[in-house]
């Protein structure tokens, strides 16, 4: 039985696709309870993509405007369809129709019908809840994670990238997005990183380590949370790595969590250019995405952006403390609700039931000013938005 902060907690952790979670015995608990929890991350999925894709640049914020502006083709400087409406019925069917193929491959590799829809659903909402405590561990597969693993990325990446994709009928569009190109690379340098290091510790076998440090990796670099052993028990450097790559979470237009890939990208390239700018004091430097030059305003919004991220991080941790967690538990805990991860390190390692009811409304909260990118949630309590 729940209390009522434990139900809140649930609640917003499924529909913010974060995935944390207070219940144990997942496999003792009725169907209709375990496909909720399913069903509320799913909902949770596409309710934050079309506020992404749709509704943020309405407000003149999102990282969508940066999205626009690298990328050539019909999608520069106008929306995906005309009207929003439209737009947000696109992305559904692209959304509906990953969700039936990843259904449908998951019961082909030899889950039960109830698990291959259930573990559709939170695929590719990038959620991370599991009808099992073991989560992904429960069905002993590599085909299946190999499976989840591939629909993980593609979920990570933006859906209108999708969409454009298959209206083109062309994968063109994957080659020539600097983020996807630069999200995928950054995947591919942490999955490198843990499988050699888990052989070289002899963490695990060598098959073990290569299997497992993929879908390790994927899921919690792109924001997911699924899980095929405790990872915490790793030795320390892997799973403090992978939490910090949680920090970059998917492409922007996603399921993911996280700052986004392509602001990343961008201060990554400033401060490049900073670097060059030392040496070279009167060149003229120009930042670029692509082919394209990137604003002076556009650069200090990521800024602005990235600062308050870490603010609220900072003062949600410390906040924790305040209640008495332990520093690990604490940083772990905040890093997993804001980047929309769910699993975290140390006492939350299994699940958050054992932290105080303070505890898990802060987490809740940090949880929300994730999923919302912060300054939706803040614009939306802004008097002046209400008067326009």
């Amino acid at each position: 039985e729940l209390s009522a902060m434990d139900a809140i907690f649930e609640s917003v952790s499924g529909l913010t696709t974060t995935g944390a979670t207070v219940i144990t015995g997942l496999d003792a608990l009725p169907r209709s309870i375990l496909i909720y929890r399913q069903l509320l991350q799913w909902l949770g999925g596409i309710g934050i993509i079309v506020i992404a894709v749709a509704g943020l640049p309405m407000l003149g914020i999102g990282g969508m405007q940066l999205y626009r502006a690298e990328i050539p083709g019909p999608t520069k400087d106008r929306k995906l369809t005309p009207r929003i409406a439209e737009t947000a019925k696109a992305l559904f069917f692209v959304y509906l129709g990953l969700t039936v193929v990843c259904a449908l491959a998951f019961w082909a590799a030899g889950m039960t019908g109830f698990d291959a829809v259930a573990h559709a659903f939170s695929t590719v909402a990038i959620g991370g809840f599991s009808t099992h405590d073991a989560s992904m561990g429960y069905f002993q597969s590599n085909t299946i994670l190999l499976i989840c693993s591939l629909f993980m990325v593609i979920s990570a990446m933006n859906f209108g990238l999708h969409f454009l994709s298959w209206r083109r009928r062309s994968l063109a569009g994957y080659r020539q997005d600097s983020e996807s190109r630069f999200f995928l690379g950054v995947l591919l340098i942490g999955v490198a990183v843990t499988c050699s290091y888990l052989i070289l510790t002899d963490t695990l076998s060598l098959s073990d380590s290569l299997v497992h440090g993929l879908f390790q990796t994927i899921s919690i670099t792109t924001t997911t949370g699924f899980a095929t052993q405790d990872f915490a028990t790793w030795p320390t450097f892997l799973p403090v790595m992978l939490i910090m790559f949680s920090f970059m979470g998917g492409c922007v237009g996603s399921t993911a969590g996280g700052i986004k890939a392509v602001r990343l990208m961008l201060i990554a390239k400033q401060g490049v250019r900073e670097l060059k700018q030392l040496v070279h004091p009167k060149a003229i430097i120009p930042l670029k995405i692509g082919k394209h030059r990137v604003e002076a305003s556009v650069v200090s919004a990521v800024w602005s952006f990235f600062a308050v991220y870490m603010f609220v991080f900072v003062t949600v941790m410390l906040a924790l403390l305040g209640t008495g967690m332990d520093f690990l538990t604490a940083f772990s805990a905040v890093a997993a609700s804001i980047n929309n991860l769910g699993p975290g390190l140390g006492d939350v390692a299994a699940n958050y039931a054992s932290i105080t009811p303070v505890a898990k409304g802060l987490l809740c909260l940090a949880m929300l000013l994730g999923r919302l990118e912060i300054f939706t949630l803040l614009v939306l309590f802004t008097p002046m938005f209400w008067r326009l």
